[in-house]
């Protein structure tokens, strides 16, 4: 390959993406196993590659000159072949300190919890450092090599400024797990996760739960990935290209979430908005029924509201954990906050705000078959769906017509 990315696992890699989004040349995704390494690096068949778990430090013995940055990091994610001479670099520090800027402009005399003592934590330190951090102080689980433990960060760290997470806790497949209670650290500024997948960590909604600003890690992947793309071809990138990319693969990747009352038109919006975005459509209430191998009625009669919402949760939990979908929930997906904490990972929730007078009862809907029904849902659920929702659309023209609107939102 000429340009490209080596790693022992890459099936979730977005770096292919990045880079030919960029337009400059094409880019290859090649998994090595460690004992292919020692060939692959020997033969010095690239023109420019991207280092990935495992080998940003295993790629080390192989160069024949380090950039100071990556000799001060210990680590290496970028190798450019000049006429067979391979130089390291680190991007992900240039990754990191654009992602901290977008939240944080200036941490003169902050002090900085860095979560994790990997490979990302140095990255972190350099770039805190290089924007003035007055303490950096690293948390582990052990509290080994120079960290302190959670609870020594608890007790004698709550005045904390600023947070960056570097370890794995919240990513993908264990996306409602967090590394640390931010309830504990009140003045927070600032919480950068360097994870990606999901995009809204536990660790981030709980951060703007709490009115902290907080992004996740995909703009530090393509910010590294534009500082690459400069060694790789000695041609500088303009900011508004980090910016562009980075939004167009944050729409890829970000789910459209609707909610709304039973008979709002949420299947219907939904099938037309995924047909208009070339996304796969999901029906929470297909794949109840696809699930339980019963209409949604016999679920009710047979087993109750109960079982029926536990189908549900388990449903939008597995459908949550995709990227780049439309997704129509039940009407009552919204009651539990479990299920709302799901689909926010990767999505933004859209209300079909349809006025109560529009809802018809339906047969196929146990608890909105009558108009009384449908009277009391509404006076109960419009307040949690306005809660919910990140964008709210009145649906007072044709199904088109609502689906023009969102999508003109989401822009």
């Amino acid at each position: 390959m000429k340009y490209g990315l080596i790693g022992e696992k890459l099936g979730h890699s977005f770096s292919r993406e990045i880079h030919e989004k960029l337009g400059r040349y094409d880019y290859e995704l090649r998994e090595i196993g460690k004992e292919d390494l020692a060939a692959f690096m020997a033969a010095r068949d690239f023109a420019g590659i991207n280092v990935t778990i495992p080998y940003k430090t295993a790629v080390i013995p192989y160069l024949d000159e380090l950039s100071a940055l990556a000799k001060e990091v210990g680590a290496v994610n970028t190798i450019v072949n000049r006429d067979g001479r391979l130089s390291g670099d680190n991007t992900d520090v240039w990754g990191m300190l654009s992602l901290i800027r977008r939240l944080r402009p200036d941490l003169t005399g902050a002090t900085v919890l860095i979560l994790g003592t990997g490979g990302t934590s140095l990255s972190a330190i350099a770039a805190a450092r290089s924007l003035g951090a007055g303490r950096i102080v690293r948390v582990s689980r052990t509290g080994r090599d120079g960290a302190v433990t959670y609870e020594e960060a608890y007790r004698d760290f709550r005045g904390a400024d600023f947070l960056i997470n570097t370890t794995p806790v919240g990513m993908f497949p264990h996306a409602g797990e967090t590394p640390i209670d931010l309830s504990r650290f009140p003045r927070l500024s600032g919480v950068a996760d360097a994870i990606y997948n999901p995009l809204s960590t536990k660790l981030l909604l709980d951060a703007r739960a709490r009115g902290v600003p907080a992004e996740n890690g995909l703009y530090m992947l393509v910010a590294q990935a534009m500082r690459s793309a400069e060694l790789f071809t000695g041609e500088p990138v303009d900011e508004s290209e980090t910016e562009r990319i980075w939004r167009e693969l944050l729409r890829e990747k970000r789910n459209v979430v609707l909610i709304g009352m039973p008979g709002s038109g949420k299947s219907t919006v939904g099938r037309l908005l995924a047909d208009k975005l070339r996304r796969p459509f999901v029906d929470t209430d297909d794949l109840i029924v696809a699930r339980a191998k019963a209409p949604i009625t016999e679920i009710f009669a047979a087993r109750g509201e109960v079982a029926f919402r536990d189908l549900e949760t388990a449903v939008i939990s597995d459908a949550s954990q995709k990227g780049g979908c439309v997704i129509a929930t039940g009407g009552g997906a919204i009651l539990r906050e479990e299920n709302l904490a799901a689909l926010r990972q990767n999505g933004v929730l859209v209300f079909l705000d349809r006025p109560l007078e529009a809802l018809v009862p339906t047969s196929d809907r146990p608890l909105a078959n009558e108009s009384e029904k449908i009277r009391a849902l509404y006076e109960t659920r419009e307040p949690l769906y306005r809660r919910a929702a990140a964008l709210t659309v009145p649906v007072a023209d044709t199904p088109e017509a609502v689906a023009e609107i969102i999508l003109e939102k989401l822009k």
